[in-house]
This record gives structure tokens, sequence and C-alpha cells, in this order.
């Protein structure tokens, strides 16, 4: 994955059945023409996926064989076209080697066919392989032929709708051919009528073909490791190594013992692909083999016992993953005949069906909603609040999938997930220390809790009208500040957002480390609300909660953690000053440390899910003895008694695709997010007005140890080193383009050219970007048609500014400028009031207390921004009395008790936006009036706090 983003010149045959080389292909003409010049063949330099480059390598092939085989019987084709379609199979060859279909062996079919001239079976036959894989219709039916050699062009499957679901099994060994056909054949004898899924075996000689067929074939749901296998493939398998070049990693050499390389193995695949079943076969001693690698492996069997018991394995794990208990038992619920004596009309669609006035529901809805839909917790389905059966099992496998130790269900979103986290966490008067530009769900969390909040700043893009994300040095230096006041031991729970809504993502195992040796039972809540779709994917799933959780927790378990922790400690010496603290990389004790991480992602937002689905991922080594009751009694207060059980069956069933094609899912939003940025970036027209901001605009060179300055554009290796290494990386998926050029607001250019003219929707703007997001549902067509609308409003606005006057140009150029240009510094964080903050020396602050204290409306005034101006000019303290939240950005830029300054007004001037919660344009700010501040006791006024330093420029 890269920014090498799809192809730099379009050739005829660029994507199977959706081209004019397949249109084409379906309408030859009756008297040929000449043939043009053939297409040439694709080159792994302008993509990012071996998958894209397969697809089109092959698309092109079935080209060049039709034109090939339209000319007359007489003529040889053009050498030109023999010598492209010979370097289409060399291309193919390495990469079908990773795949069992079309795979080598119909390759090599096609490579015979085209030896010996026969133009016309060659054609036929890449034709139908092409519309095989373009359709997926290879998955559907096993084809009629084993073997392409003896069946040539018929042997390619057809779509059948009642197929069974299709996987491939990649066997590691080094076989010869004569094995590698036995292996096969008995594979198939075990097969059986009623198996519930079908699969191919693909074989994979070496560690390295292992490790590139299990990162490029998303089909591989399921490895077997066999005795014999090499380091290093006989392949050539650069057109691989082109995109991931030194993800393979070192393989233990040939000469150790087979227990030792197999593990090796077995752990680099279980790293990149932990969702995959691994089975091991050997022919020594299985009984301890399986005593030293059991662990390491789903099973171990003995290579000579034949193999029904490794094929009712491989069903049986696809069929773990493949069930959806809570979605069969509500499916089963909705075929049963009911009375229902009970709330809920709608039930069974009696009251819709019935009714003269409404019929347009279920013509729309279709009859299954309403048959699914019950207010009863019994006959097969489960209560949420307490499940017991199928729900509590879809919640034991998500947890599996998502690498949490319990994960709960969520049916009105991740605000609601949030507070449930912090209330169960967080009791009065307990220090939070949380990001200041965050979801505001947290700060009203924060505030129902009675949490004592220390706001943390997040570094400034005033530039772009955008903050990034929290440095660990502010998080660290408002700790040892705790610290220093003797407070720290009612500091619970640090909580941040990754990834923000722009794409920053934190390095959550070395934000822990730090904070956990400073403070080593300290709680953590990341809210992943857009970033559940980042477990699936080798590069990301280690900036996940979950996955840093588990990273940490096996670190120190280790015992080699605690030598190191002492030459640490050592190193430091007996009592480091604050600076040494800060510069320095921490390392907490083995001895005391505990893992406690809780996630809430919105499975909605990037997987698959009804509206609001979301869930909390828990991974708390304290859960059973300090959190289980609060945080049961924190769910059932904020958790529905009558929850909607389509959504409840919408997350199990997510759950599913993410563990059987999460993988393959990922790979394609990240190739459409190169495909947008590419088409705009290389476009003539869209580039001189339009472009994407890139890693280092983003992310200040002082957060990017690994000196990658662009990680997208340097393969998966690439990406790889600068996601392990430096503190903030831009998620590829997230793209912000920046638009002062075209002189048009960001909110204007959402809602009156995107949205209200092409229907196209925008996840975000500031003012002079936009935020386009990819997901696992974005399509070639659908960033076909973005850019289509693009062009279509640039040329517009081309064709505005050639005709205005010289008074209209020289306003248009202004508001470009000023768009392109720096805007109003974003604020960072004021201060609480010192009526608000319980310790006169720390900045936290009491928001319960100024949230209630401003339900007296006698108490509260409102006042128009010129008159606070005035008022601060002439030295009193205005407060506020309410959260202000303008859309965009989305966070609150004051909260309750919060010292309103000249920096917050300023950029409240200057935000080009119509939405803002909180403000009241007709009456200005609601304030905390100056008697009631005056009748505040705070803990001590002598001192006051100055706010933080800010963070520097972006």
């Amino acid at each position: 994955m890269n920014d090498r983003y799809h192809r730099t010149t379009p050739y005829e045959g660029n994507h199977p059945m959706g081209d004019r080389a397949a249109e084409a292909a379906t309408t030859p003409p009756a008297d040929p023409p000449t043939p043009p010049t053939p297409p040439t063949p694709p080159t792994t330099s302008v993509y990012n996926s071996v998958r894209q480059l397969r697809a089109d390598a092959w698309s092109s092939l079935a080209e060049l064989t039709r034109r090939s085989a339209l000319a007359p019987s007489a003529d040889a084709p053009p050498r030109a076209t023999a010598d492209r379609v010979e370097e289409l199979l060399r291309l193919l060859t390495p990469i079908e080697n990773c795949w069992a279909f079309p795979g080598k062996a119909r390759l090599g079919e096609l490579r015979r066919l085209h030896e010996t001239g026969d133009r016309h079976r060659l054609a036929r036959y890449a034709d139908r392989l092409n519309r095989a894989l373009g359709t997926d219709s290879y998955r559907n039916a096993p084809p009629p032929q084993d073997r392409p050699e003896d069946a040539a062009a018929e042997d390619v499957p057809v779509s059948d709708a009642a197929a069974r679901p299709y996987f491939e099994v990649l066997v590691v060994g080094d076989f010869d051919d004569s094995e590698e056909e036995a292996l096969r054949d008995e594979l198939r004898n075990q097969r059986r009528a009623d198996d519930e899924f079908r699969y191919e075996l693909v074989m994979a000689p070496s560690f390295e073909d292992a490790v590139v067929t299990a990162l490029v074939n998303s089909d591989v749901q399921a490895i077997v490791i066999r005795h014999r296998f090499g380091n290093r493939s006989p392949h050539d398998l650069q057109v691989a190594r082109t995109f991931f070049e030194g993800s393979a990693a070192e393989a233990v050499p040939e000469g150790h013992r087979f227990e030792e390389r197999a593990r090796a193995l077995g752990s680099r695949l279980r790293e990149l692909r932990p969702e995959l079943d691994l089975y091991l076969m050997t022919e020594g001693s299985v009984e301890r083999t399986a005593g030293t690698l059991g662990a390491d492996f789903t099973r171990v069997f003995h290579a000579r016992e034949g193999l029904l018991d490794l094929h009712l394995s491989i069903l049986h794990g696809i069929g773990e993953r493949y069930r959806t208990p809570f979605f069969a038992a509500l499916r089963a619920h909705s075929q049963r005949p009911t009375g229902v004596f009970h709330a809920l009309p709608i039930s069974r669609g009696t009251s819709v069906v019935t009714s003269h006035w409404i019929p347009e529901m279920a013509r729309f809805y279709g009859l299954n909603i309403f048959l699914a839909e019950t207010s009863a917790t019994s006959g097969g389905l489960d209560s949420l609040l307490e499940p017991t059966g199928p729900l509590r099992e879809a919640q034991d496998l998500a947890a599996r999938t998502f690498g949490a130790r319990q994960t709960y269900f969520v049916t009105n979103g991740t605000s609601t997930a949030n507070k449930v986290v912090v209330q169960a966490l967080v009791r009065p008067g307990d220090i939070v220390l949380v990001d200041r530009n965050c979801h505001k769900s947290h700060h009203y969390g924060l505030m129902l809790a009675g949490a004592h909040v220390v706001y943390l700043d997040a570094y400034p893009l005033d530039r772009y009208g955008m903050y990034g994300a929290v440095p660990l040095a502010e998080i660290k230096r408002k700790l040892l500040m705790l610290k220093q006041e003797g407070l720290l031991d009612r500091v619970k729970l640090l909580l941040l957002t990754n990834c923000t809504f722009d794409g920053i993502v934190y390095h959550p195992a070395r934000v822990m480390e730090e904070c956990l040796a400073l403070k080593p039972d300290l709680a953590f809540l990341w809210d992943e609300a857009w970033f559940a779709f980042a477990r699936f994917h080798p590069v990301y799933r280690s900036r996940t909660a979950m996955a840093a959780a588990r990273e940490l927790t096996e670190r120190y378990r280790d015992p080699h953690y605690a030598d190191r922790y002492a030459a640490h400690r050592q190193q430091l010496g007996a009592e480091p000053d604050d600076e040494t603290l800060l510069g320095g990389r921490l390392l907490p004790d083995p001895e005391k440390v505990r893992v406690r991480v809780y996630a809430t992602q919105s499975t909605h937002k990037t997987l698959t899910s009804l509206r609001q689905g979301s869930m909390i991922h828990v991974f708390d080594q304290d859960f059973r003895h300090k959190a289980a009751e609060t945080f049961r009694e924190a769910y059932m207060t904020h958790t529905s008694t009558s929850p909607n059980y389509q959504i409840l069956a919408s997350l199990d069933l997510g759950r599913r695709q993410g563990a059987l094609e999460g993988f393959e899912l990922v790979q394609k939003q990240l190739e459409q997010a190169g495909v947008l940025r590419d088409a705009i970036d290389q476009h003539p027209v869209l580039s001189r007005y339009l472009r994407f901001l890139t890693t280092p605009e983003l992310i200040p060179e002082r957060f990017r140890s690994s000196g990658v300055d662009q990680p997208l554009r340097t393969g998966l290796s690439g990406m790889a080193a600068a996601w392990e290494e430096d503190e903030f990386v831009l998620d590829p998926s997230r793209a912000t383009l920046h638009i002062g050029l075209t002189g048009i607001d960001g909110d204007t250019f959402k809602h009156e050219y995107l949205m209200d003219r092409y229907g196209v929707q925008v996840n975000k703007t500031t003012r002079n970007t936009l935020l386009f997001m990819t997901t696992i549902g974005t399509t070639r067509s659908a960033v076909a048609y973005l850019i289509e609308v693009l062009v279509k409003i640039i040329e517009g606005l081309e064709e505005g500014i050639g005709e205005m006057s010289l008074r209209e140009r020289a306003r248009h150029d202004r508001r470009s400028a000023a768009l392109s240009g720096r805007s109003a510094a974003l604020p960072d964080f004021s201060a609480f009031h010192a009526g608000f903050r319980p310790s006169a020396h720390t900045p936290e602050g009491d928001l319960r207390k100024a949230f209630f204290l401003a339900y007296d409306d006698t108490r509260c005034e409102y006042l128009p921004a010129d008159d606070i101006a005035d008022l601060l000019a002439g030295g009193r303290e205005v407060v506020s009395a309410t959260f202000v939240t303008p859309y965009p950005p989305g966070f609150p830029v004051l909260v309750p008790g919060q010292v309103i300054n000249d920096a917050v007004l300023r950029y409240m001037a200057a935000l080009d936006t119509r939405e803002i919660h909180g403000y009241r344009p007709d009456t200005g700010y609601r304030v905390f009036t100056e008697p009631a501040l005056k009748e505040l006791s705070p803990a001590d006024t002598a001192a006051d706090v100055p706010p933080g330093p800010r963070q520097g420029p972006e």
C-alpha cells in the first residue's frame, strides 16, 4: 500500500468487464479494420497493489488475444502483439503462483496455446478466465474440469447463485509435481455434498512464498505448514516484492530444527493476518511438537495419518468465523408463527399491512424487517442487558475478531459508548486527562460523571483551520504537574481520539507505555469511532488500542523485560528531574504496571452495520475486580431496555464480514483512496485549483522521527517503518483536499456545490479544505463520479472567472488569497475560572459544577462578542455557561466554566460556518453573571494557573 496510486497513463483493457476492452470483446465488428496499436501491458510502477495490477493484466491479455484472433487466419499476428502477450504471461506467472484460480496450471495452458499458435482457443480461454475473475464467478461453482490442459477453453466455472462460499487454503511445503497433485486429489476426495464451504489449494514452497501469498491473496483463509519448506522462493517474485519489499522478514536458517522454522513462519503469518487459521503437519514426533508448538497453531497433525481431520478442521475453522448466532436466532424468530400480546404493534407487521393509510411502509421496507421486530427477549433471542445466549455468543466472537477480552454491542452510537466507559471508570472528583478537541460526547460524559477535567492541547494547523493530535510531551507534562502537586493518585483516565477526524493516528503503545511509567495503573479510553476498519490491515493494526494493549501485556510478561527495565532505571538515576522525564523514553515497572485499555468504535462508520451500531472493546487486566460491576451499572444506565434488534443483527453480520473479508476490503479501500488522489493531482484542470494535503503538511517534522517524508509513497515496508516509529502518522484513506485557490470556502463548497447540486456527501470541511473518506464500500464508479463532478465545478469556475469584470476579478483574487493563507489562530484551551478549579495550582476543572450552575437562569446572562471584548479590555473575567460547538470543526471551543479570551473571540469571528451549537447570533454568548462568579468559593484564589504553552506553529 503506497502512494504510487494506480496508473498514470490510460490504456485499453484497464478493468475486467468494465471498460472499452470488455465492450469490444462482446461486439466484434463484421469486417475488422486494421487493428490499432495493441494496448501496452501494465507495469508495476504505476500501481499500489498486486490485485490492481493483476486485474488489469488479465484484462489486457484478453484484449490482446481477442485482437489477434480477429486477424485473418492466414496472417501471422504482428510481432509486437505476440511480444506483448508473452510479456503479460511473464508478468502474470509469479502472480498466479499466489492464487488457486486461475493459478499457475491454467496460466500454463494459456502459454501452451500461445506457443502452439492456437489463437482462437487462446482468445476464448483468456476471455473466459478474465470474465470469471471480473465477475467472481469462479467462487460460485467448481470448474467442470480440474485440469485445464484437458479442456482448455471450457475449463472456467459459471455463476451459480446458490453456490457455497469459496476460499483458498495456502499449503506451505516444497513438493514435486506428483506430490502436489496427490495432495490435491486426496483433499478433493474428502469433500462431501453437504460441506458448507468449498476451497482450493495454493502451494507455497518457501517462507518467502508463504508471506507474499498471505499478503497478496485475500482469498486465503487458512494456512497449512508442511514439514519441508525453503527460505527463499524458487520463483521470480520481483513483481510482488515491489509492493512488499522488507515485509517477509528473515526466516530461521534451513539448518535449524523444523519446529523453530515453523514457529517463525507461523509467528510472521499471525502478525500479518491474525484472523487466519494455522495448521501444522509434521512427520516427526507429533506429540512432542504439539507440546511445544500447540499454542502457536490451531491444530497439529501427523502427515502420514490421512487428511480427513485436516479437511474437517479447515471447514470447522471457517465455520466458526462464519457463525452469526444472533442474526441466525433473529431470522429463525421471524419465521416462527407467534401470537403477540406484548408491546410493539409493528411486530409481525400487523399494524402496517392492515393499514389503509401507510401501505407504502411495507412496500418500501419489505415484510422481513417487521417479522424480525419483537419486544421479547425469549423464544430463542436474548437480552442486551443480560445476554446469556446468542447475543452473548455474538459479542464473544466480536471480541475474538477485534483482539479484545470483552466486547459489548451498543445500539445508540459511540456517543453512548463513550459515556458508558467514562461512567464505569470515573467517580466524582477523579481527574481525567482529555484531548480538548474530542467528540462532544466525551465532554458531556465527563460532566455527568463529575470528573475534574484537565484539557490537553493538540498541535495547531492554523493554515487549514484544524488541529492535529496531542503530543506525548504535552500529556507527560500534565502528569508531572499533577505529580508535583501530589494529585497523581486521583488521575484515573487518559482519553484520546484515534484516529482524529482529519486522519492523524497516534502511536497507542508508546503513549500508554510512557504514561504507565509515570502512573502504572492509569486507564485509557481510545475513541476509535472512525478506526474500526484498522484491525484488518497488517500495518494499521499495530496502531489500534486492542493490538497495542496485547503487545504491552506480552512485553511486560517477558522475563527479559525486567532486565531491560532495570537498566533503564539505572540510566535515569535515583531521582530524575522533570526535564529528564519529559525528554527521555520512559518504561514502566513490570512489578507495578497494569494494562487497562478500552476502545469505542462506530462500526457503522467504517465497517458494515446499520446506523448507530457501535462496539465497546475491553482489554483490562483489572476488569473483573475493579470495573466489572461499575461497567455493568453504567451499561444499564445508558442502554435502552428496548434496543433495536436489527442493529444488533447487523453488528453480528458486520463482524463476520470483517473476520472473513476485512483484509480484502480494507486493501480495496486504500486503493480507491490512491485512485482519488492521483485522479486530482494529475488532472490538468483540477490540479490548478485543488490539491491533497500531504503528510509533512499535516504532521510537523518533529513528530516524524523515521525521516520518511512521504510514507504513503514508499511501499508497504516504507509505510510500516513510519508507522512503527513516528509519533503520528496519516491515515491514507482520509484525503484532505485544499480548495483555497477556488475562492470558495469549505462550507459553501460542500453544501451549495457538492451536496445540493450533485448529491456528493462530504465528511468534514474547514474554511479552505474538504475531507474525503474512502471506506470498504467505496467503488471505482463512485470515485469516477466525484472526479466528473469536480471537473464540472472547476470548469464552471474558470468560465465564470473569464467573464468577470476587473473589479470582480480583484475581489475573487483577494478571496482566494485569503483562503490560501493563514486565518485566525486556533485557540488553545484558556483556563477554568478559579471558582470551578478544585486546586489553584493545577488546571483541572469541575465541569459538572459549572454545567448545573447554569441551570439557574438568574446566574446567567447573554452578551454579544463586542461587549465581551470591551469587558475583557476593562479587566473583567467573562466565563462561559454553556458548551459552544461550531460545526465544522465539531469540538467545543468553549465549555461550561471556561474563561473566554480574545483568542476565542477572534477565532469565532473568523469562522465560515452556518451551524454553531450553544451560541445565538441574536443574543450572543451565554455567560455567568459577575455576582454569580463572586459567590463561588475557589480552593485558593491567591494563585492562578496560566494556560499551558502553545505547542508551536504548524
